[in-house]
């Protein structure tokens, strides 16, 4: 049986923020959420996490099954958080305590350290540094055995040059685990309850202290500050596009792209600079994306070409589309085979047909345009009356002129085509012609004003 601790209490006083730290996100995701989302990967019995500054904001945000909050009023230590856990320990677990401000640890590092402990042993992670400067020491004995873990505040020199530190995370049985809580003491330099003093307690008690570490110490890294913030989410981002790459994705710079979410891709697809991947993203064979653009839950068929500054959200493309520069597809629209959305136009919750074009300067909502639709430029479907939202249809084959208002409810009968500079507010019949404008007007003899002196 596996019971996990995470440890997300702190208010952070270092991130300079009203929001609880375990909060901040990376990539696009809390810091916590990571954490659980790598425990539910373990098939853990309970998870069991501590919380404090912000308690409520934190239960609301977070997602997970097997879900146990308790709270530590007090900050006092990472003893006394595990100590305000300990009631909803079972006597036959397993524990795992890890940290809500770690987002980067891997499940696989997680499952060696689990099977390090037995009855007569528990299991720590502990990671080499090149610069140790405010972790806590591992202290070993001439056999190489952990006999100690020693804070940075109460280190001697010479413990001070060891380079093995203390990760935090740890896995012990629980029946140890509660027979040492009530033991730990404050008489140190911060007066707290150290979760680390156990190590020297299960030392005295005959239990041996296994260590393992991670492959990287990136996956250990705590979040404190702005800067780390910043630097776990490059690492992250890193680590990400080395598997896209691996799996086939070109990027022209890794360093400048981001996923804050997921993102599957098919054969030869080709991603510029300053891309943006939110949510679930998929792309199909062949697709070319320019630069700054935006995807958010897009679905992209093969072929497609997105030129730069595009934004895509909670969309779907069919095969062979063009979109952009200066696009943007809101929530809701879809675009069959061949279609081509221009630049600086915007759809939303659009159905646009196989071959149809919307080339620039328009926009077409709530509305199902049919195949081979020629928009034109700086068309509107007025969609809105100020209280509900109404449907624009055009059928297959219809032309619109440039500057047309489409007041909807309207339906635009297959083949017609609606003149330049039209307002629509009316059904059109199949082949006609609709045309709605002031009649022009030459005026003889007329003056321009003269700025007065």
């Amino acid at each position: 049986m596996l019971e996990i601790v995470i440890l997300a209490a702190g208010k952070g006083t270092r991130m300079r923020s009203n929001l609880p730290k375990v909060l901040h996100q990376v990539a696009g995701k809390a810091l916590l959420q990571h954490v659980l989302d790598t425990s539910a990967e373990l098939n853990a019995d309970k998870v069991i996490t501590v919380v404090g500054h912000g308690a409520e904001r934190v239960k609301n945000a977070i997602d997970a099954e097997n879900l146990v909050f308790v709270q530590q009023s007090e900050q006092l230590g990472t003893g006394h958080a595990v100590q305000q856990a300990s009631p909803e320990i079972s006597s036959d677990s397993i524990v795992l305590v890890l940290y809500g401000d770690v987002p980067l640890i891997k499940k696989e590092t997680l499952s060696k350290l689990i099977q390090l402990v037995s009855d007569k042993s528990m299991g720590l992670l502990t990671v080499n540094l090149a610069d140790p400067a405010g972790y806590g020491r591992i202290v070993r004995n001439g056999e190489g055995d952990v006999e100690a873990i020693v804070e940075q505040k109460d280190a001697s020199a010479a413990q001070l040059a060891i380079n093995e530190v203390n990760s935090g995370v740890m896995a012990i049985t629980s029946e140890k685990l509660k027979s040492w809580l009530p033991r730990l003491q404050n008489n140190n330099a911060q007066g707290e309850y150290y979760l680390t003093d156990i190590i020297a307690l299960a030392v005295a008690d005959g239990i041996s202290v296994q260590t393992c570490q991670p492959d990287s110490e990136s996956e250990v890294m705590g979040i404190n500050n702005r800067a780390q913030q910043a630097m776990v989410e490059r690492l992250y981002q890193h680590e990400y596009v080395s598997k896209l790459m691996a799996q086939g994705l070109t990027l022209a710079d890794p360093a400048r792209f981001d996923c804050r979410g997921s993102l599957d891709h098919g054969q030869d697809c080709f991603v510029d600079i300053n891309c943006v991947f939110e949510g679930k993203n998929r792309l199909g064979n062949s697709v070319t994306i320019g630069p700054n653009c935006t995807f958010i839950n897009a679905d992209i068929g093969d072929d497609t070409v997105i030129a730069p500054n595009s934004i895509i959200e909670n969309s779907r493309v069919g095969e062979g589309c063009t979109i952009g520069p200066y696009a943007r597809l809101r929530p809701g629209t879809e675009l069959k085979a061949k279609a081509k959305i221009g630049n600086f136009v915007e759809t939303k919750k659009a159905i646009i047909g196989e071959g149809s074009k919307i080339n620039h300067l328009s926009y077409v909502g709530d509305a199902k345009v049919g195949n081979d639709v020629n928009i034109g430029a700086g068309t509107i479907t007025c969609n809105y009356d100020g209280a509900n939202k109404h449907k624009t249809t055009i059928a297959d084959n219809v032309f619109v002129g440039s500057n047309t208002a489409l007041v909807a409810p309207i339906t635009i009968g297959e083949g017609a085509t609606i003149g330049a500079g039209a307002t629509i507010t009316s059904d059109v019949e199949e082949g006609v012609l609709a045309i709605s404008r002031a009649k022009q007007r030459s005026i003889e003899g007329w003056k321009r004003p003269i700025k007065k002196k």
